[in-house]
């Protein structure tokens, strides 16, 4: 029986710590809502509406895991949505001069297009010592303009397109969205680099003690460079996605999507004040906002509550990240004393 106790262990424990996880709590607050909505129309779950909600939250998962890679270092990146914005209507005009580019080779483009301008984030903040808000503020502005001067008013219709570009956008293997597809590999291989990697934990490093990362020799201001530049390559990503699934591009593609992105990975778990977090919780979160933004209609709820609630989740992780702080280091002394 001891030894039968002992071999149960294991997968107790296991099960203990996924359900005390702040993943677990955001997959179960978006399981309930779901579960409420469907009791109010059972067609909420069916296949097109389903298909509908995976692939609007695929745009905001992969900006969520970029997101959460710079909020983890201790930073934040609000120039997202002009990235996206930017490419998007780059993969437009690349489109009409080239119309029969292959879409890979345009996911391509648009990935070295963010990499480019996340590196012009990472190169102030690391290099020139600025704080993250204050830069990405300003980018967040720069690229918009840059995206309004290029556009002089012009709006490229799906007609501009490539048929194949826009299949691409709204095709389906088994059921499942291509793009929902790529945003579930992007969740994938980033949770297994920060949580395998040991230039994935340097990430964590950096945001749980800057000054106790550089004594371990961890090379701060690269690593951060490297989460910006992270950060824009799955903007640069969204955007060509973004231009597949919609079509009809313009110069405000995207905008005000960088509050949206941030709020998925705080309520996704990841603390604002660094070193926490996972982008499976990140990419959670993005599709409970998403989720929030499709079921409450449906129940009757009004667009003003819709925001309120999205505002009251935020201000509700925050707390819960400071209270989970305050206990484990209360802990972290107990244990200190009890040893001395």
């Amino acid at each position: 029986m001891t030894t039968l106790a002992l071999n149960r262990q294991p997968s107790t424990a296991w099960l203990g710590t996924l359900t005390r996880s702040r993943e677990f709590s955001v997959f179960l607050a978006l399981a309930i809502l779901v579960a409420a909505t469907v009791a109010a129309n059972p067609r909420f779950l069916s296949a097109q509406s389903t298909k509908d909600l995976l692939l609007n939250s695929s745009i905001l998962v992969i900006l969520a895991v970029g997101q959460a890679v710079v909020i983890v270092t201790k930073n934040v990146d609000l120039s997202v949505g002009s990235v996206l914005g930017l490419t998007a209507f780059a993969t437009g005009k690349i489109f009409i001069a080239l119309p029969q580019l292959p879409v890979v080779a345009m996911l391509a483009i648009g990935i070295g297009l963010g990499v480019i301008l996340g590196a012009v984030n990472g190169a102030l903040i690391a290099v020139a010592k600025v704080p993250s808000l204050v830069v990405t503020l300003g980018t967040l502005y720069i690229f918009r303009g840059v995206d309004f001067a290029w556009a002089q008013g012009q709006q490229i219709s799906p007609s501009n397109l490539s048929p194949s570009f826009l299949d691409f956008g709204s095709g389906a293997v088994l059921g499942l969205p291509y793009l929902a597809l790529i945003a579930l590999a992007v969740v994938i291989a980033f949770g297994l680099y920060l949580r395998n990697y040991r230039s994935g934990r340097e990430f964590y490093a950096i945001g749980s003690d800057v000054l106790a990362a550089r004594l371990y020799g961890i090379g701060v201001g690269r690593k951060v460079f490297a989460a910006f530049a992270i950060s824009g390559a799955l903007a640069g990503l969204a955007g060509v996605i973004y231009a597949a699934k919609y079509g009809n591009l313009d110069a405000t593609a995207g905008q005000g999507l960088e509050l949206n992105v941030v709020a998925a990975a705080v309520v996704g778990g990841v603390a604002i004040a660094g070193g926490v977090g996972t982008v499976y919780g990140a990419a959670i979160g993005a599709v409970l906002l998403t989720t929030i933004t499709s079921a409450l209609p449906v129940l009757g709820v009004s667009p003003f509550w819709q925001r309120a609630m999205i505002g009251a989740l935020i201000l509700a992780s925050i707390a819960l990240d400071r209270y989970l702080a305050l206990r484990t280091e209360r802990r972290l002394r107990g244990h200190d004393k009890h040893a001395g």
